[in-house]
């Protein structure tokens, strides 16, 4: 895997990403699966197939990437693989380039009612936004010229024209429309019946398009075979199966002293209370269990494939040392995680202890769009029914693991309560709604 987030040093003080790079290029390793973060100076002259999961952002991204492949062999593939996610992934990107006008108004309102300036951890304490929002908004102000913000140490504050500002709305709309008309030509390019490198020419405003003979219009017969090995794609189908991820627990709070009903406090979390790591079955959604959950979330029942699969899972995770007890995240409205997490404790043979309370009823966690707004809605949510003592580990039960404040919680005051080790165990890990 190649991405932006991989580490930038390694211990011969060489980047995880440079690593990578030398490795392909010494063909050490026969494929690196991207994002763009392999970029424009990557150069590989004998690379023999790129592969795309999901179509490119235009014709011009498409025309950049797929040609790093065949620069310096005879016979070299591109193979672009679209489906109906394709549109939704491309029409979220579209939406969210620009902050809306009422993200920026709400920042600069929470700015004028604070003279001394905000920090972002005050600024996600005064307004429910995410933090990606948060930044994306002040990024876009402080390009403005002149700037309605400013930013002074750590702390954000308003200058004299943020009080009128406005967002250019005839701008964004003529980006968004270009985007739009990318894409247009991205689902052009993949019904075309011609010569595909004759329309990628013209799109790219060549003088001299012609037909190229050895795409899969000019000359179907250069295809490659659609036909696989079964073994292989039951192969596939187990790694997909059994690639869980981990849940890291978290080491602080979003804020200092932040709990008003809760037994907790402090910033950093003690390691007396912090869960161990723990597994998540799927990726929401994703081939494999992920859709398999999503369905059961719908129905509020959750299908016993998925005590089996969490068993296999548990099985080869082994936790040392061994939970006990099984308990789970309660819910008021749906009991779909109980009935799931006693028939887990029963496929163990281990004892289900419904310990945790729901005594609040606060708003949805899917309402609350940052870690700071996350955590406040959890506090005095929970109360655990054991009395103070020394308890043996547990497996602590979810379905949708998304910020991951939930299982923290949880896990800190069953911790607190004497709770030796706590592992978080989850039908699926839901990356897109971490802040």
């Amino acid at each position: 895997a190649y991405h932006a987030d991989l580490g930038t040093e390694g211990e011969d003080g060489h980047s995880e990403k440079e690593i990578l790079e030398q490795q392909l290029l010494k063909n050490e390793i026969k494929v690196l699966v991207a994002t763009v973060a392999l970029g424009m100076g990557f150069d590989k002259a004998d690379l023999t197939f790129v592969i795309h999961f999901q179509r490119p952002a235009s014709v011009v991204h498409y025309y950049q990437q797929v040609g790093r492949a065949g620069r310096a062999v005879d016979d070299a593939y591109g193979v672009l693989l679209s489906g109906d996610e394709d549109d939704h992934i491309t029409d979220y990107f579209i939406q969210t380039a620009f902050p809306p006008q009422k993200h920026i108004t709400a920042i600069l309102s929470a700015l004028v009612a604070s003279p001394k300036g905000l920090s972002i951890v005050e600024i996600q304490r005064n307004l429910n936004l995410k933090r990606g929002q948060i930044d994306k908004a002040l990024k876009l102000l402080t390009i403005e010229s002149p700037s309605p913000v400013k930013k002074i140490d750590t702390k954000w504050h308003i200058n004299a024209n943020g009080h009128s500002y406005r967002l250019d709305q005839d701008y964004v709309n003529a980006i968004t429309h270009i985007r739009r008309v990318e894409q247009q030509q991205m689902r052009d390019y993949m019904s075309y019946s011609k010569c595909l490198m004759t329309f990628l020419q013209v799109a790219l405003d060549d003088q001299n398009p012609k037909p190229c003979g050895q795409c899969k219009n000019c000359n179907p017969s250069l295809l490659l075979d659609e036909h696989y090995d079964e073994a292989l794609a039951q192969k596939a189908k187990l790694f997909i199966h059994q690639n869980h991820e981990s849940i890291i627990p978290k080491k602080q709070w979003p804020a200092k002293d932040m709990f008003e009903y809760s037994p907790l406090d402090g910033y950093r979390i003690p390691e007396t209370l912090q869960a161990q790591i723990g597994k998540a079955l799927s990726m929401w959604r994703d081939d494999g269990f992920g859709t398999l959950v999503s369905d059961g979330k719908k129905q509020k029942h959750y299908h016993d494939d998925l005590v089996n699969a969490c068993v296999e899972m548990y099985q080869r995770w082994a936790p040392q040392p061994t939970p006990r007890w099984v308990t789970c995240i309660p819910s008021h409205q749906n009991k779909a995680v109980e009935d799931f997490a006693i028939r887990l404790a029963k496929a163990l043979a281990l004892p289900f202890a419904p310990c945790i309370e729901k005594v609040k009823n606060n708003a949805s966690q899917k309402e609350m769009a940052n870690a700071y707004q996350q955590v406040k809605n959890l506090d005095g949510a929970f109360q655990v029914h054991l009395q103070p003592k020394k308890y043996l580990p547990c497996l602590l039960v979810d379905d949708i693991v998304d910020s991951g404040w939930t299982m923290m919680v949880a896990s800190a005051l069953l911790r607190k309560i004497g709770c030796t080790h706590v592992y978080p165990l989850a039908l699926a890990y839901n990356p897109a709604k971490m802040d």
